[in-house]
Formats: C-alpha cells, structure tokens, sequence
C-alpha cells in the first residue's frame, strides 16, 4: 500500500490541513492536522482517520494503524517531537 495515496485519500476525504503517513509492511502510521479536531473525543478523531481507510483495513493490505491528531496550533508546538519518518 502506498503511502502517498494513503495520504492523498485521507487529505482530500476529510479536508485536512496536513497528514503524513509512514508504513513498515502493513504497519502504518498516520499523523493528521486539522482544525475540526478542536474538540473532538479522542475515539472520534480515531474514527474520522478510520472511516475512509475501512476498506483497507478489511481486505487486510493495512494490518496495523497508529494515529495521532493535531489541531494546527497543537501541531505547531508538537512538531518536532512528532516528526513523520
């Protein structure tokens, strides 16, 4: 699975500020910027990354999901702790 089109499909779906996915296999790891996530539950962030990703995660091509959300002024202070690959 490609991570650019992992990365294409989630910014394009959810209107995402930034998203960065890194993989080892069928292990990914997805790090999205938004501001919709001000707010929001932890498991509904979750949910939102999840939902465009079902069909991946079903026929088994993405095994192993590790998500993180930020909203941009949280991503501004994270960002060089969280740095993608």
């Amino acid at each position: 699975m490609d991570t650019k089109a992992i990365e294409d499909l989630l910014k394009t779906t959810l209107e995402l500020d930034e998203v960065h996915v890194t993989s080892d296999g069928s292990h990914f790891q997805i790090i999205a910027v938004s501001e919709q996530f001000d707010g929001m539950s932890r498991v509904k962030k979750q949910q939102m990354i999840y939902a465009p990703l079902a069909d991946k995660i079903a026929d088994g091509s993405m095994h192993a999901l590790s998500i993180k959300t930020f909203t941009p002024t949280q991503w501004q202070r994270e960002r060089l702790f969280n740095q993608p690959g």
